[in-house]
């Protein structure tokens, strides 16, 4: 029996590749399959099913690549609807895999068509379950993601019923693989490992402790934050499909001239600058958004740009096919081209270029006391700063900057606004999409509240002052 958990942290996101005897299982795919040809080319094994969770919102699976790729057939459970051919299980049916077995378990909740599969072992016991979102290390997939009829209590009534009757009824040595690890949006607040085991959740997760279904319903469905942008867009696509990673990379992996680049943007196209946050703010063609692969790319691509508008890229040397596929991964399909010779060529040619200021805390603790006009913008979560924030900081959280007659509308043209996040990579991302809107006087703060909080003549508060 071999298991691996490919894990992918820029997206949170978990699938499976399961093996015995040569036969082979790949559970929650992403969208660039090549990882899992490899690994059976490896185990000398052929891929005989591909298996989903659920429709996933977060990102785009890679089912339909993988399937034209081995002819494995694509599995779902059961109220599933595509607009492609899939093998529906039924509840509890099995599937041999080699010497091992895994079974289908209905478990609606976190979507209507959501199902776990639990791996029976070489001698049929109980061994491993994968759980998608509908359970997670320390938590549960939230219920206000499906679009159908049903409200977000209806389906919080159905997971604690799968809950307790499919998943706490397991043997406590059986591990727990769920589809996501911390960071993820598809839960409240995941814990820190990608795997647990029944009788670890059962002694530590929240929503398995609740004494009653009203109190599950009432803990799994207050406290939820609006859900990112893309997620309706990525369910959508994996119900009903799309273009080959072959065929979207073939027209996006174009080198454009400066003259066609600057084409491109007098059009409608929008830039996106992946370099890393600190080499962005130092120079940068003017209108970029910067979202730097080093961080949650994918994630605030998703979150932050339009899918309905083109975009052209600015990347490092040799990481144009990596941005695109990973943009890729969160249903990006209009890239048409990128900046040949990227940045430094614009430079030399002497194309007109903007910065981004950034400074240290002690140099906003020195102007803090004496600009009346001084404003402390913080582009973390509400829930980061309610932990604690500098005082008088405004909150303004960064997927809230796309919309310029929202939170920007509010400051005025003398304020100097000084930008911050935890560690400085949102932050940036934040003063380019600002500059983009015309807001020009700002500055960012290097480190971000990671510094801050420890810098003199900072003080550090817990109340909140959340703009708007």
């Amino acid at each position: 029996m071999f298991i691996k958990q490919l894990y992918t942290g820029c997206l949170s996101e978990a699938a499976y590749f399961i093996e015995s005897d040569g036969v082979a299982a790949v559970i929650d795919p992403l969208r660039d399959i090549e990882t899992y040809l490899d690994l059976a080319r490896e185990r000398n094994a052929t891929i005989k099913y591909i298996f989903e969770t659920h429709f996933h919102a977060d990102f785009v699976s890679g089912h339909l690549d993988l399937s034209a790729a081995t002819k494995a057939p694509i599995v779902y459970g059961p109220n599933t609807t595509t607009s492609f051919p899939v093998h529906i299980a039924a509840d509890g049916e099995d599937f041999k895999i080699g010497k091992l077995t895994l079974r289908a378990l209905h478990t609606p909740g976190h979507t209507i068509e959501s199902t776990c599969y639990l791996l029976f072992d070489e001698k049929n016991e109980p061994h491993a379950i994968f759980t998608g979102d509908t359970l997670f290390v320390g938590d549960v997939g939230r219920p206000d993601l499906f679009s159908g009829d049903q409200s977000k209590e209806e389906l919080a009534a159905y997971l604690f019923e799968s809950l307790n009757t499919k998943i706490k009824t397991l043997p406590d040595h059986v591990i727990v693989y769920p589809a996501h690890g911390p960071g993820s949006a598809c839960g409240k607040n995941l814990g820190p490992n990608t795997y647990s085991t029944i009788g670890d959740e059962k002694s530590t997760n929240y929503a398995l402790l609740a004494e009653s279904r009203e109190d599950f319903i009432r803990q799994v469905t207050e406290g939820l934050s609006t859900p990112p942008q893309y997620f309706p867009i990525n369910a959508k696509i994996n119900k009903e499909g799309y273009d080959a990673l072959g065929t979207l990379m073939e027209r996006s992996l174009q080198p454009l001239s400066i003259p066609d680049f600057k084409a491109k943007v007098k059009a409608g196209a929008v830039i996106l600058d992946t370099r890393n946050a600190n080499v962005f703010t130092e120079g940068f063609v003017p209108g970029s958004v910067s979202i730097g692969l080093e961080g949650r790319f994918a994630e605030w691509a998703g979150s932050l740009l339009p899918f309905n508008k083109p975009l052209v890229l600015v990347t490092d040397a040799g990481q144009e096919q990596e941005t695109i596929t990973r943009l890729a991964r969160v249903g990006f399909d209009k890239v048409e081209g990128y900046l040949e010779g990227g940045f430094e060529n614009w430079k030399a040619a002497g194309e007109k270029i903007d910065m981004i200021i950034s400074v240290d805390p002690d140099e906003l603790a020195m102007d803090l006391p004496h600009d009346p006009n001084l404003v402390v913008v913080d582009v973390r979560k509400p829930a980061e700063y309610a932990d604690g924030h500098i005082k008088g900081a405004v909150n303004i959280t960064l997927s809230d900057l796309t919309d310029p007659a929202g939170s920007l509308a509010d400051f005025e043209d003398n304020h100097n606004l000084y930008v911050h996040c935890q560690g400085g990579y949102r932050s940036v991302i934040a003063c380019s999409i600002m500059k983009r809107e015309g807001i020009h006087n700002l500055r960012n703060v290097n480190g971000g509240y990671g510094k801050m909080k420890d810098q003199k003549g900072l003080e550090v508060v817990q109340e909140k002052n959340v703009l708007n």
